[in-house]
């Protein structure tokens, strides 16, 4: 039976498991390839690929929790606003989306430019 398929029959928790055990095992790995030769350099990549299975089935099933922000704590607030709105991109309208903004009638009128001369003095 593949890995995938393992994986899929385990329950949600199962699966949580798995991946906290392959993310740990891949931190030591990543510090351990760093001070010293490893002795099998493939496991890194199959570790990756663990943890990547375990968020695609999650995600499938609609379990998969966003990952809190560093520190532990959570990213934004409870209404949905992230915590520095100083640094928070603004989502403006623009271009022919906000021309297509309740209140504003058809669509975008053709731009005509004037021809410039040479010689503008």
């Amino acid at each position: 039976m593949s890995k995938t398929k393992e994986l899929r029959d385990m329950a949600d928790e199962q699966i949580r498991l798995v991946w906290k055990d392959a993310a740990e095992t891949l931190f030591r790995l990543r510090i351990q390839a760093q001070t010293e030769k490893l002795a099998a350099p493939t496991e890194i990549k199959k570790h990756r690929r663990t943890i990547a299975r375990c968020q695609t089935i999650l995600a499938q099933r609609g379990t998969l929790a966003p990952a809190p922000a560093a520190g532990g704590e959570e990213a934004g607030r409870a209404d949905g606003t992230p915590r520095h709105e100083k640094h928070a991109k603004k989502h403006r309208p623009s271009g022919r989306a906000k021309l297509k903004q309740p209140g504003k009638e058809g669509v975008a009128k053709r731009r005509t430019f004037q021809k410039r001369s040479q010689s503008a003095g």
